[in-house]
């Protein structure tokens, strides 16, 4: 893969990356995640699994990793990965986020997985979490789910600490969630102060489609999250169609998923969210597909308060 610049952050990175969603905690809301993980989720175990994604990834030429404090121990399997590899800061770019808190304590069948609060004393204290961990690997730091609803982008104490975070050098971004995303970035282009957003864009949910090409536009970053919708758009999913034109096509449906997110003029980097490298290799396969939106995909796109509906009644596994 080429690398190319993360928009006015100047910050390299590939136009697949990795997303640790899936591989720092035993627990996750992709279909099947349980199975992919197998029987042992010990954090060594998890560790060592989530190496070898790692792994394939930076050797299939992936070079921007995206990661949370909520991913419960992700942050600490990139940076012992980092440190194993021998990779100076810069050799590729890591971003992470702030804003939820993992509570599953290692447990799949916890009642409560994250806590979410976006509040000054929640930045500042998982930022230093942050860079305990990574260090000066830490280069993009994002505000994990900022909805209108939050407040977040009206708290003045905690924008003017993520300005006064930009301006020692660390890019700023957010991530948006649900069916008001489109309002949410709208809304942090007023403010300003962020060099990239992150957001849900997938077949079945395009609804962000103008905010991330104003986005673009403005001189942002554009991270696309949840490319294959949690797993919806995979062999495993319930997207009869894309299974289908994907057989046709020779290819899988992920990839096929995946390269339809590559096409889009506004997308910089679209994560793979995947847990093995079987999985990982096969989402890597979108790069040899030149596969823009045709009407058998087009058809595909849902209401999004269905798509979020159904969405947030995926259960952890």
């Amino acid at each position: 893969m080429t690398v190319h610049a993360l928009d006015r952050t100047g910050l390299p990175v590939t136009r697949l990356g990795l997303g640790l969603a899936a591989l720092g905690r035993p627990d996750y809301i992709n279909l099947g995640h349980g199975e992919d993980l197998g029987a042992q989720k010990d954090v060594p175990t998890l560790d060592r699994e989530a190496h070898a994604v790692l792994d394939a990834a930076y050797d299939g030429g992936i070079s921007y990793f995206d990661a949370a404090r909520s991913y419960g121990k992700a942050e600490e399997f990139l940076a012992s990965w980092l440190e194993r590899r021998g990779l100076e800061p810069g050799a590729v770019t890591v971003g992470s986020k702030w804003g939820y808190t993992y509570t599953a304590g290692w447990r799949v069948d916890a009642d409560v997985h994250e806590v979410k609060d976006l509040s000054l004393a929640t930045l500042r204290r998982q930022l230093t979490e942050s860079l305990e961990l990574l260090g000066p690997h830490l280069r993009l730091y994002q505000i994990h789910s900022a909805t209108l609803e939050s407040g977040v982008l009206d708290d003045r104490e905690v924008l003017d600490e993520l300005a006064g975070l930009r301006e020692t050098g660390l890019e700023i971004g957010l991530t948006v969630t649900g069916p008001s995303q489109r309002e949410t970035i709208e809304r942090a282009l007023e403010v300003g102060g962020f060099d990239t957003v992150q957001a849900t864009w997938n077949l079945l949910e395009r609804s962000a489609s103008p905010a991330l090409a104003a986005a673009r536009a403005a001189g942002l970053g554009v991270i696309v999250k949840e490319a294959l919708a949690n797993g919806r758009l995979t062999a495993r999913g319930d997207v009869a169609p894309l299974r289908e034109l994907a057989e046709r096509s020779g290819t899988t449906p992920d990839a096929l998923a995946l390269a339809a997110v590559l096409s889009q003029p506004w997308a910089d980097v679209v994560l793979s969210g995947a847990a093995s490298v079987e999985q990982l290799r096969s989402n890597l396969g979108a790069l040899e597909l030149d596969r823009e939106l045709g009407p058998e995909l087009e058809q595909l796109a849902e209401d999004p308060a269905v798509y979020w509906e159904e969405r947030a009644a995926l259960p952890w596994n």
